[in-house]
């Protein structure tokens, strides 16, 4: 008995001490960051005909749906071109701010707002990984996903190296960016236009709140009880997301799996067959025809695909078997991205499936990540491309900073 409540304690004591997973959420930012934004940046050519005001679906469409689902989406706002420029060129900036990392708790709104609009003001633009996407960018809202791997990183290890040389930080951008912030989202309630999904102003005015309330207490009350209050709240909502991810992928997964089970062509070993005659999914037609031509090749994807997506929410509890799994799901979908022709479907899964990737295997990854930015350090400074050799040092100790800590 004392053993069980010594485990329930130090249990309780971890979820509430520390932030789970930190490698592991800075995967899934980075992935669904660089997911959308290689989406938005390959579609920019045909944006007004996929969300703008050139589409099919239009406007008129796009607000009699939305008056009855109550979907979020700023597009809704104005059917202007302009408007429509100005929440697109957001979506890209926010996306490649939270890939970089910078201040990860106002970008992961931004970000969170950007595919909301767009994907709501079109629900037919999209090839499944959408949803995916769609919800993961509420849930790193929740997530302390800039702990590693981020410029966010590397500003908290400079200040605290500067506080140890007794040296004041002040964050002037942090307070600045959250008053602009602010004053324009008491404009958009004042407006009526968050009158809509009561889940996205009810977070918008959390987040907006909590982050006055972190800046508040870190500048009065420093290190004491106060802000060890808030980062024990601050952690046990980054481990409750954390959670629902990993369940969402699992349920994602099993869903699939058992829907699959009860279809005919997937009973007969067929159904991988017919995907790869259809034009639509053949950029290399060659190569679906030879993959198609194949029976027995057709019937073990067929069955694999069904075995691995059933079986593997009940692997989780088996490191090993888990990660031989998890090796054959994300080689699955590099192959549909490659054979069917869907990347970004392909990316979308691959993100979420980061998260059951082992730590041992993303520090050594980013040890490599760390050694090769240190090779082309050396190498621009051998060239006369970097100022001098102090420059050269802070950068190599950001990149063993940025991607070990």
């Amino acid at each position: 008995m004392n053993g069980l409540a010594l485990s329930v304690s130090r249990g309780f004591a971890r979820v509430t001490g520390s932030a789970l997973g930190p490698y592991q959420t800075a995967v899934i930012r980075i992935g669904f960051s660089a997911t959308w934004l290689l989406f938005l940046l390959r579609e920019f050519p045909h944006r007004h005909e996929l969300y703008g005001p050139d589409g099919p679906w239009s406007h008129d469409l796009a607000e009699q749906l939305i008056s009855d689902n109550g979907a979020f989406t700023a597009l809704m706002w104005s059917d202007g071109a302009v408007w429509f420029e100005a929440v697109y060129a957001l979506s890209v900036l926010s996306s490649l701010l939270l890939l970089l990392g910078w201040r990860t708790r106002t970008t992961s709104v931004l970000f969170m707002v950007g595919v909301l609009s767009l994907q709501n003001r079109s629900i037919f633009m999209g090839d499944g990984g959408d949803n995916v996407l769609h919800l993961m960018s509420v849930y790193l809202v929740l997530t302390r996903c800039g702990l590693v791997w981020s410029l966010d990183a590397r500003r908290a290890r400079r200040a605290g190296a500067a506080r140890s040389r007794g040296e004041r930080v002040v964050d002037r951008v942090g307070p600045a960016l959250w008053t602009v912030l602010g004053f324009a989202l008491v404009l958009v309630t004042l407006a009526g236009r968050l009158d809509g999904d009561p889940l996205v102003p009810v977070l918008l005015w959390t987040v907006w709140s909590a982050q006055g309330l972190w800046w508040c207490v870190g500048r009065w009350a420093g290190s004491g009880e106060p802000r060890a209050l808030l980062d024990v709240v601050a952690d046990i909502v980054h481990n409750g997301a954390l959670l629902v991810i990993m369940a969402e992928a699992c349920l994602i997964y099993a869903t699939a799996g058992w829907y699959k089970i009860q279809g005919s062509r997937w009973q007969d070993g067929t159904a991988v067959h017919y995907p790869l005659h259809l034009d639509y999914f053949s950029p290399w037609p060659g190569l679906s025809e030879a993959l198609a031509a194949d029976g027995t090749m057709v019937m073990l994807v067929t069955y694999g695909t069904v075995a691995v997506q059933v079986a593997f929410p009940f692997t989780l509890f088996n490191r090993r078997v888990k990660n031989v799994l998890l090796v054959a799901m994300i080689t699955e979908h590099a192959v549909i991205a490659v054979v069917l022709g869907l990347p970004f479907f392909s990316l979308a899964m691959i993100a979420a499936d980061a998260v059951f990737l082992p730590t041992s295997f993303l520090r050594r990854l980013g040890g490599w990540a760390a050694r090769a930015r240190g090779r082309l350090v050396r190498g621009g400074a051998a060239r006369g491309k970097v100022p001098g050799p102090r420059a050269a040092r802070e950068d190599a100790a950001q990149a063993h900073v940025g991607f070990t800590a």
